[in-house]
């Protein structure tokens, strides 16, 4: 008997001891800024539910309690109350001061989280807007760099997605290999032949190949035209050099100057 009692002692001791541990749970909430709501938010309500002070947020506001009040409607309204005035104590401490002063005050939990929440839905629109624009416009200009244009895209994308706005990895294959300029014509074309399809990692590996070839193809070219002009330079120093020589003369015994009329010797005309 007096060991079922120190069992039962021993699991309210973990049990208060768990309890503890869940109260004593806290996380980073760093200032609201522009590009950081969504986590902040998040992270704000787990904090006051951690603080347990979130009951303001999950319920809603109950009557005011007044004279004929029982004593169960008063404590509920207090509870309520304390919640909602230490939530938004906290939460405005957790705005940065352009924010704080952009919004709206309220003393209301949930009326401050809702003006909150209606300045960054306009604000995504119009970031969501600026990256699709800035999507659309890159463009590779060159044969070097196209795993540095992907990635690039690649992180827009993401950035879209954090705005629930999304793209199917085919259209994004799609559209990135038409980014690429007309070097690599054959590769696309290679591309659109091909049966399976490629997801955005073998993309990327494929297109880093397909630079590196594309470039050894280019030093090769470069250098059969080194190669072209220095032989053509040469042929064309050796004629020149061949035209300056002055022609020899055949000299025999019998040949007469046409000067002196003596044999053996050739006087030129001067």
């Amino acid at each position: 008997m007096n060991l079922i009692k120190v069992s039962n002692i021993n699991k309210l001791v973990i049990f208060y001891a768990i309890l503890l541990s869940i109260s004593d749970i806290r996380c980073e909430v760093l200032e609201l800024g522009g590009d950081n709501f969504k986590i902040w938010k998040k992270r704000i309500i787990f904090q006051l539910g951690c603080m347990d002070i979130d009951y303001a947020i999950r319920k809603d506001e109950p009557h005011k309690f007044i004279d004929i009040s029982t004593p169960d409607e008063i404590l509920l309204y207090k509870r309520w109350e304390k919640s909602n005035r230490l939530s938004v104590m906290y939460i405005k401490t957790k705005l940065s001061a352009g924010i704080c002063g952009s919004i709206e005050q309220h003393e209301n939990v949930l009326e401050l989280l809702k003006a909150i929440d209606e300045q960054f839905i306009t604000s995504d629109k119009a970031l969501a807007n600026t990256l699709i624009m800035k999507f659309t416009s890159l463009k590779l200009t060159g044969i070097r760099g196209v795993g540095e244009h992907i990635m690039k895209m690649r992180d827009i994308v993401t950035q879209l997605k954090k705005l629930e706005v999304e793209m199917f990895e085919s259209f994004l294959v799609h559209f990135i290999l038409n980014t690429l300029p007309s070097q690599y014509g054959p590769f696309k074309i290679s591309y659109n032949t091909h049966k399976d399809k490629w997801f955005i990692n073998e993309l990327m590996t494929m297109c880093v190949q397909e630079e590196g070839r594309l470039m050894m193809e280019q030093g090769e070219s470069a250098m059969l035209v080194t190669q072209k002009k220095g032989n053509k330079g040469k042929s064309q120093a050796s004629q020149k050099g061949k035209q300056q020589i002055p022609p020899k003369y055949d000299i025999k015994k019998d040949d007469k100057c046409f000067f002196c009329k003596k044999k053996g010797h050739v006087r030129r005309n001067v």
